[in-house]
């Protein structure tokens, strides 16, 4: 007996092979999200504040030149949002 193949040649138990692959790396996923959220879960539970936690494993993947500018422009919007603001000049009459 030879594998099916469908009308354009391509062999089903290939497809199904790939399909279940997929199939068991998205299981794997959802278990590793549901692992993360009771880590987050525990975290809270003592009392860390987990937005700030989410905030430093997104600053943890970036390299260190895309952190760096950031954190320059961070300081930079800051410093001009506390510059006095210049004073309209007045019309001349």
């Amino acid at each position: 007996m030879t594998d099916m193949t469908d009308t354009v040649g391509i062999a089903g138990d290939r497809i199904r092979s790939i399909i279940e692959r997929v199939e068991r790396l998205e299981e794997e996923i959802k278990d590793l999200m549901e692992a993360k959220k009771e880590v987050l879960a525990e975290a809270k539970g003592e009392g860390l504040d987990v937005k700030v936690l989410k905030e430093i494993l997104k600053i943890r993947k970036q390299d260190k030149d895309e952190r760096d500018e950031q954190e320059t422009l961070l300081d930079v919007y800051l410093r001009a949002m506390d510059a006095p603001t210049p004073a309209p000049m007045a019309a001349a009459a």
